[in-house]
């Protein structure tokens, strides 16, 4: 988790346009990434002004300042000026208050700006701050995105993760992550996982050492984050252990607050993982889908039971036939058959 970030990260990223204090964009830190919509700072009312915030105005804001007087708005702006406040933005390429210029101008605070309305700028923001701020894990395993699912690989050392990363990657799917994953949370139901800087494109085979993935297969082969959405978990076959055969065992992780499904797969000489892997990224998308192939086999499986049922209940309710109710077949001496000869 970064501690920090600049502003001068947050414009390169987001694309926005300084309008005042370029020379402050290293200097000033962003340390949350809630945005502030300065509406009732605006009216007078500081009791609980979140000061270290980014302040964001649109169409609203700039709207009431308009109709306020020139020292209203000078001396307003000044007491928005904190210490920590990293930078003022302004959407909608809307124009800037002279005495904001102002205010910020003696705070060392920048004014930027940008195109995008408000709702979207602030979405924009935020969700890249998430990303930055947020608490991240550091996990053991291979990330891969197959068909546009990602698939969170872990095992003991020395199962063969890297070994079937390299076999998928091979197949067309995109390496994120190889040995170690930073993962954190996006939202409450969204998992983000990226491979740490010094590991970026790089994956490790024994026996030849390290290999960078982009340079070998293309940039088309590597992928530099993707929300996790399953995790498969490759585990050395022994005997005595039971695997799930029918995929009826739901067995589920949890990463932060978020619960991910598992698939457990058994390695054994002979078996290929990566097709493996990639038929339960399919299997996952299917089900995703509303399509459950073991549901579909119980269904099947029990229309066979009632069909059998049936049938033997059936065959039980028809009484023996009079004209052949002895053991032997014969005919009983209560119905004789009758005919001319008698």
């Amino acid at each position: 988790m970064a501690e920090s970030v600049t502003v001068a990260e947050l414009v390169q990223q987001t694309r926005l346009d300084v309008y005042a204090g370029e020379a402050y964009l290293e200097k000033r830190k962003i340390t949350v990434s809630d945005i502030s919509r300065p509406g009732l700072e605006l009216t007078g009312y500081f009791n609980y002004y979140p000061h270290d915030r980014i302040q964001l105005f649109g169409r609203t804001e700039i709207s009431f300042t308009q109709k306020m007087t020139a020292d209203e708005r000078l001396m307003i702006f000044r007491k928005m000026c904190g210490d920590d406040t990293p930078a003022f933005v302004v959407s909608r390429s809307l124009p800037v208050p002279t005495e904001l210029q102002q205010a910020a101008a003696e705070a060392n605070i920048p004014v930027l700006g940008a195109k995008l309305a408000t709702t979207r700028l602030s979405s924009l923001m935020t969700d890249y701050l998430d990303g930055r701020l947020a608490e991240r894990r550091s996990m053991h395993g291979v990330l891969v995105d197959i068909y546009g699912i990602g698939v969170l690989i872990t095992g003991d050392s020395g199962v063969g993760k890297s070994e079937t990363a390299l076999e998928l990657v091979k197949r067309g799917h995109r390496l994120i992550a190889d040995d170690r994953v930073e993962v954190y949370e996006q939202d409450e139901q969204t998992l983000i996982g990226e491979a740490p800087a010094i590991l970026r494109h790089l994956l490790e085979i024994r026996g030849i050492g390290i290999i960078d993935v982009m340079n070998l297969f293309g940039a088309g082969a590597v992928r530099s984050d993707t929300p996790i959405q399953l995790v498969v978990h490759l585990e050395t076959w022994t005997p005595d252990k039971n695997f799930d055969r029918l995929g009826n065992g739901d067995e589920t992780i949890q990463i932060f607050d978020v619960t991910l499904p598992r698939v457990t797969i058994p390695v054994k000489i002979g078996r290929n993982l990566a097709i493996i892997i990639e038929v339960a990224a399919m299997n996952y998308r299917a089900k995703a889908m509303g399509y459950d192939a073991t549901k579909t086999f119980e269904d099947n499986l029990n229309s066979l039971i009632q069909e059998n049922s049936a049938i033997d209940e059936g065959q039980d309710a028809i009484p023996n036939s009079p004209a052949t109710d002895s053991v032997d077949g014969t005919h009983s001496s209560a119905q004789k058959p009758t005919g001319k000869d008698e």
